[in-house]
């Protein structure tokens, strides 16, 4: 009876340091996820490069509300929002392009990262089975 008593304890104890390791690891990711959620620049910063409040108003009315938007986007679409010249257009689009980086990425740079997602184990092993060994840190899921 003291020796289950013991059992029960260790197992506890194993659960609980298990629980701890899984709580860190999902704050670490959280914390990566938290830098991530602020990527991106909104667009009432281009005022600070000589662009009019007007002219940042008919971007958001346009659709355009980030830099990232802006600078993904054809510049036939700048070009169509009325109200702004083909010139200020191309100095909205220089001014984005000078902030969001549109260069490519290596497969070796895409392999670092990838290698650096661990999987965290759901406590159910033909759970972790089917998903390939736990959930991914990074990844949303449902």
């Amino acid at each position: 009876m003291a020796q289950r008593q013991k059992e029960k304890e260790k197992q506890k104890v194993s659960a609980s340091a298990s629980i701890s390791a899984v709580t860190e690891e999902a704050s670490k990711s959280v914390a990566v996820e938290e830098d991530d959620v602020n990527s991106y620049t909104v667009v009432d910063k281009l005022e600070q490069f000589g662009i009019s409040a007007a002219d940042i108003r008919k971007l958001k009315d346009a659709g355009f509300c980030t830099f990232e938007a802006i600078a993904y986007a054809p510049r036939k679409e700048l070009y169509a929002i009325k109200g702004i010249s083909e010139q200020k257009a191309e100095k909205i689009f220089a001014e984005a392009a000078k902030l969001v980086p549109m260069g490519f990425t290596t497969a070796s740079e895409v392999h670092v990262k990838r290698s650096e997602i661990i999987q965290i184990g759901t406590g159910s092993r033909e759970l972790d089975r089917l998903l390939g060994g736990g959930v991914e840190t990074g990844s949303i899921t449902e």
